[in-house]
């Protein structure tokens, strides 16, 4: 009788604390709408148990709105279903013709499959260096000093649009608007170094690009800005683009400093590596370098490598996913989409991506129109996910078996493990807390639409979730 009594209490216990915080929700959530900088705004929040998947409260979960990067959820636990975790990139260093004593009778070949991670700074295994000191590597254990064919980048296996549709222009030249090609190098970014002026208004002064840029040329409009006032700048650089324009401020510093910049042709960029490399260190190219763009634009079968030389691997799913959500890699989320297509279907291609991600989540029931995805990252202002879809992901993810890699990817902010997003009036957080009584949730919090400061937007959310502490 007593433990029928004491199962009684708890149960009873339970559920009180649970009418408490949806209580305390549903106040907070009253007074954020009574905020004259939500007057004009959208606010969604969908709270449930996680053990238990119940609701414990929802204030338009229904409603599709712009994410930010939340939206990487999605991607991220997608590529651990259909990729899995040890999913590795493999890039191949290859030729045809023959070789005959030092010389290589033939093209040497880079077969790209879409690593996003070759030539980052982030591992070891793929820095810059180290990928091209691998291909000399290979030429000198052949014992290669003379090439008579071309250098052949084939990145054909993706389609040739590098940015996915709802791009901003303000983004597209700047490196977290890199987009993903079949052939990605540093991951498609470059670094701007600049030098400010004395004075307020005073030009400031491009120093040099690292890596250099090829191809393009930058027309430099940049304004030195009022002390405290920070990196205001904008690279306005299309992909494949030939001129760009840097505009906007840069504080005065006193000292050059740096800004980024997505590549507009990274198989440019990381051809010119290769004959650098291959220059210093006495191995001759007789031919020069292509493209699949060259051959598709001159309407010619791009060649086949016909035997390889060595191959680089990416580092596993599990570990690119880590820098995906942690540093919120855009790059990442768009490579990841177009992989699931190529996996999918021997193509990469955004939308054949979009449509698989859509496919495998409606029949684990989030309807389409919940999920209006239109790139990986979050990055489209056009993305409009509802909480409902997002938890909904978040639960699944808790019962899979790589749930520990994607926990660990997760940033830790405000004491709560949480994906975040921000974009242009959104603001957004996904993740799981638990509170200091044992209960254990999951939740979305998506606004759009605010007025002012976003730095108070966060704050506000912020004490928000504080309850579920």
């Amino acid at each position: 009788m007593k433990t029928v009594y004491l199962i009684f209490s708890l149960l009873v216990s339970t559920f009180s604390f649970a009418q408490g915080i949806t209580a305390r929700l549903d106040a907070a959530m009253k007074k954020m709408q009574a905020d004259d900088q939500f007057k004009h705004a959208t606010i969604s929040l969908y709270v449930v148990d996680s053990k238990t998947g119940k609701p414990i409260f929802d204030k338009n979960s229904q409603v599709g709105l712009a994410t930010a990067s939340t939206l990487k959820v999605v991607t991220s636990a997608t590529a651990f279903e259909l990729l899995k975790k040890d999913y590795r990139y493999k890039t191949d260093l290859g030729y045809d013709g023959d070789i005959a004593g030092n010389k290589l009778n033939g093209n040497l070949f880079i077969t790209a499959s879409g690593d996003p991670t070759l030539g980052s700074w982030r591992w070891e295994s793929t820095k810059m260096d180290t990928v091209m000191q691998k291909i000399i590597a290979t030429l000198k254990g052949k014992n290669i000093t003379a090439v008579t064919g071309d250098l052949i980048i084939d990145d054909s296996k993706w389609e040739t649009q590098a940015t996915p549709r709802g791009w901003t222009w303000d983004d597209i030249g700047n490196y977290y608007g890199a987009g993903a090609r079949g052939l990605n190098w540093h991951e498609n970014q470059y670094d701007l170094i600049l030098k400010p002026g004395q004075n307020t208004g005073d030009p400031v002064e491009i120093v040099e690009t690292e890596p250099e840029l090829q191809v393009s040329a930058l027309i430099n409009e940049l304004k030195t800005g009022k002390p405290g006032t920070g990196d205001n700048s904008v690279i306005y650089l299309p992909e494949d683009g030939m001129i760009g324009y840097v505009r906007g401020t840069v504080q005065t510093a006193g000292k050059t400093i740096t800004v980024s910049g997505s590549m507009p042709n990274a198989s440019v960029s990381f051809s010119k590596a290769i004959t650098d490399i291959l220059q210093k260190n006495s191995i001759s190219l007789s031919g020069k370098p292509k493209t699949s763009v060259l051959y598709f634009m001159n309407k010619e079968k791009i060649p086949v490598a016909a035997g390889n030389l060595f191959s680089f691997y990416s580092p596993s799913l599990d570990s690119i996913n880590y820098w995906f959500l942690q540093r919120s890699v855009n790059l990442y989320g768009e490579a990841l989409v177009k992989t699931i297509a190529y996996e999918g279907t021997n193509f990469g291609s955004t939308d054949t991506g979009i449509n698989i991600i859509k496919d495998f989540w409606e029949k684990r029931g989030i309807e389409r129109s919940a999920l209006n995805m239109i790139d990986g990252s979050g990055l489209s202002p056009a993305n409009r996910i509802t909480t409902n879809a997002l938890v909904t992901v978040m639960q699944y993810a808790r019962q899979q078996d790589w749930f520990a890699s994607f926990m660990n990817a997760l940033p830790l902010q405000n004491g709560i493990k949480m994906k975040s997003g921000s974009i242009g009036g959104v603001r957004s957080y996904t993740g799981y807390v638990k509170s200091k009584t044992g209960a254990e949730y999951t939740f979305a919090f998506i606004i759009n639409n605010y007025h002012g400061n976003a730095g108070t937007v966060r704050e506000k959310m912020w004490n928000l979730l504080d309850i579920l502490k």
